[in-house]
């Protein structure tokens, strides 16, 4: 595997391609026509042209990135996370292409992929799950009122086939119930090609609590530790940290112990991570979804195990056994969170904010401050693409030592040219309830009155 094909973009191009080459492969960036002069492109060895700025037209264009790889000789991909890093049939392609495919089988992705299947395979495996109901295909509603009188309201009507937030919609009471099952079962097949649907019971004060996975194909699979994403907006993660504040040393043994047996029980490969909702109250927990890629805020674990975690990824595509990583030799010291700067308005219910980087100063990395970015000074935040500008992540021998480093980072951030969250975030991390650990779900629309004022 000496020459990987990034098949993605921004900042998880430029991060699988740090790992790539610290371990002596060659890099193959792909960009559309709106990211020829992109950092990703710059900083691999090589680069190729795969279509206009729509992702549908280059990102997600499977044969163009095939064609990428045939050309420039590559023998692996890596997905990164987001566009078709979830994608069964992509991760197919690139195997009969006879290329190496980073990431767990195709028919792990598909396994996992479809939410409502997960489930099943979930309370398979032992793991608590949320009380749901069966599936509902496009334009089949039969006896939807009476699987969500027994699921119990407040209930969310939530796309099998969707993730990241998209394709969840919080319904309170009957009234609301069908209109808005339609309505995701139309968005989801616009979306995802698939309007399945299902019903969950939504617990009003929640935790978002996931748990790092790693699988080694052969049935023997560890956990590395957990991340709390409770802060999030439109059921999207703002801010991530781990290990998760507050929670139970016997809750997160359990949780931990119930993510490693789904993975060890589907033989799965690769990193992957097992999301969980948790009663903030009573810390009871359910299984949600199995992510099977990279996520967004693997960083922070990777400040708390000193792990890097990408470079396992290529390893074990590589066929490295990795026998030495054992669920005993993985450490765990201090803690981490990492905050999403997002070229976003906060005031206008954080819709994206596209333009020229006018001006773009970060702090710059030292002891435990983590910069990641897909972007420099004068480069253009697209329409097109997620509008994240960089992730702050900083790591510390305790909670309040990360929460004063992270405060001085973002004190230290300058984005001129759009509008961005970092003022929002300044006040999410100085919130007395934050700083307290008291962190969930509707954490932003409690405090909005101070967070968005």
């Amino acid at each position: 595997m000496n020459k990987i094909l990034i098949a993605n973009r921004g900042e998880i191009a430029c991060r699988v391609i740090r790992s790539a080459q610290a371990l002596g492969a060659r890099t193959v960036a792909v960009y559309s026509d709106a990211d020829r002069e992109s950092l990703h492109v710059a900083s691999a060895d090589e680069a190729v042209h795969i279509g206009p700025a729509k992702a549908a037209e280059s990102y997600l264009n499977i044969d163009a990135l095939l064609a990428a790889a045939a050309a420039t000789g590559a023998t692996a991909v890596h997905p990164g996370y987001g566009f078709l890093a979830e994608n069964a049939g992509f991760a197919s392609r690139v195997i009969e292409a006879g290329l190496v495919w980073v990431g767990p089988t195709p028919a792990q992705i598909d396994a996992m992929g479809d939410k409502a299947r997960a489930r099943s395979l979930a309370e398979a495996a032992g793991v608590p799950i949320v009380p749901g109901s069966a599936r509902f295909p496009t334009g089949e509603l039969d006896g939807l009122e009476a699987a969500a009188e027994q699921v119990g309201y407040p209930l969310l009507v939530k796309a099998s086939a969707g993730g990241g937030g998209i394709g969840m919609r919080l319904v309170d009471g009957p009234e609301q119930l069908r209109k808005t099952a339609e309505a995701t079962q139309t968005m989801a097949e616009r979306s995802f090609g698939d309007g399945t649907v299902f019903l969950e019971r939504y617990i009003p004060r929640a935790r978002h609590v996931e748990i790092q996975v790693f699988g080694f194909g052969n049935g023997r699979a560890v956990h590395v530790y957990e991340r709390d994403c409770s802060i999030q907006r439109r059921f999207q993660k703002v801010i991530e940290e781990a290990p998760a504040p507050g929670l139970p040393q016997a809750v997160r043994v359990k949780m931990a112990e119930a993510a490693a047996r789904l993975a060890a029980s589907q033989h799965y490969r690769g990193a992957g991570t097992v999301e969980f909702i948790v009663n903030a109250e009573t810390f009871e927990f359910f299984f949600l979804e199995m992510n099977t890629r990279i996520q967004v805020e693997h960083p922070v674990t990777e400040c708390i195990t000193g792990l890097d975690l990408v470079s396992l990824q290529l390893r074990l595509a590589a066929g490295e056994s990795l026998d030495h990583l054992t669920q005993d030799s993985i450490p765990l010291a201090g803690h981490a969170i990492e905050c999403r700067l997002y070229a976003e308005n906060p005031a206008k219910m954080f819709l994206p904010s596209p333009g020229k980087l006018a001006r773009f100063a970060l702090p710059a990395a030292t002891e435990g401050v983590r910069i990641d970015t897909g972007v420099r000074e004068g480069d253009t935040i697209t329409a097109y693409y997620d509008p994240m500008v960089a992730k702050l992540i900083c790591h510390g021998a305790t909670r309040d030592e990360a929460l004063a480093r992270m405060a001085a980072v973002l004190e230290g951030t300058t984005v001129e040219g759009i509008f961005t969250n970092v003022e929002f975030l300044r006040r999410v991390v100085a919130h007395a309830a934050f700083q307290r650990g008291e962190v969930f779900t509707g954490f932003i629309d409690a405090y909005k009155a101070d967070l968005l004022a």
